[in-house]
Order: structure tokens, then C-alpha cells, then sequence
């Protein structure tokens, strides 16, 4: 699935109740950290930063929303809380799990992201959204995965060019 990608940014299905829905990285590097990292550390500390990240893209589309109905005091709260849940919250959560590497590695485990989400994850969303009917769904799924394909690509060409 992944393979050729650093062990500290191989993505996962992640088990339990949101089994399928949700990615977690496998190992941390250690980058800022000083010692081992128990699994259900990681493992909390992942969903910590998926709830950051989506807190921040979330509320960011909330003040748009608002910017556009002519409310600039709520989108204004937006976007702050927005920019405290990421440049705040989600960065050193991400420091402390050593989530950034040197800029080969990085571009690495873009690509191994790029084409878990191409091969696997937007594929098998497509695919299962057709067959329950929702071709809407199916459709959004599809286009997403090709600028993820071509993103992949991007990454890959940037590779070779640095390599």
C-alpha cells in the first residue's frame, strides 16, 4: 500500500467505532519528542490533531459562510478560533509527534498519503457510494480523486527533480 514510505508516515485504517473512517499514522518519528511514545498516546494524539485539522477547515468554511451573509463579527471568531485550533493546537501537537522531516522524507509520505487516497481510500468511497445509490456521492468522490492523482504526480515529479 504504502510502500517505499518512512514507517513514522505509513497511513492505516484505524480500529473500533470509527473503523473505515478515520486514518492514523502507525509510528512517530521523534523529532522533538525524547523517548518512546506509548501506542495509545499516538494513537490519541493522532485523533487529537484530526480534530484540530478539522476543526480549522470547518470553522474556516463557517466564516466564510458568515462573511458572506454580511456577518464580518461572527466570521471574524471564526477565523480566529480557526487559526488558534491550527497554528497553535494542531502544530505542536504535530511537533511532539515528530510529523515533519527533512523535505525528501516529507515528500515521501505525500506521495504515500496521495496514493493511499487515489488507490484505496476515494476508489473504494466511489465504488461503495455508487452501489448504495448515492451517485452525487459517487461523482464528488470521483473528481476528488483525480486532482488526488494529480497531486500525486506533482509530488512524484518534485521527488526526481530533488533526487
Amino acid at each position: 500500500m504504502n510502500e517505499g514510505a518512512p514507517p513514522s508516515l505509513v497511513k492505516t485504517r484505524r480500529k473500533g467505532p470509527a473503523a473505515g473512517s478515520q486514518l492514523r499514522l502507525t509510528h512517530f518519528a521523534t523529532v522533538g519528542y525524547n523517548g518512546e511514545m506509548k501506542e495509545q498516546t499516538r494513537d490519541n494524539l493522532t485523533t487529537a490533531m484530526h480534530g484540530e485539522a478539522f476543526a480549522y477547515a470547518k470553522y474556516m468554511l463557517f466564516a466564510q459562510h458568515a462573511r458572506g451573509n454580511g456577518n464580518v463579527e461572527l466570521a471574524d471568531l471564526f477565523e480566529k478560533t480557526a487559526h488558534v485550533e491550527f497554528f497553535e493546537h494542531f502544530a505542536e501537537e504535530a511537533q511532539l509527534a515528530g510529523l515533519v522531516a527533512d523535505d525528501l522524507e516529507n515528500l515521501r509520505a505525500a506521495i504515500a498519503g496521495e496514493d493511499y487516497e487515489v488507490t484505496q481510500m476515494y476508489k473504494t468511497f466511489a465504488e461503495e457510494a455508487a452501489k448504495a445509490g448515492d451517485a452525487d456521492a459517487a461523482a464528488r468522490f470521483n473528481e476528488v480523486r483525480g486532482d488526488e492523482t494529480a497531486h500525486r504526480a506533482a509530488f512524484e515529479a518534485m521527488l526526481a527533480k530533488l533526487q
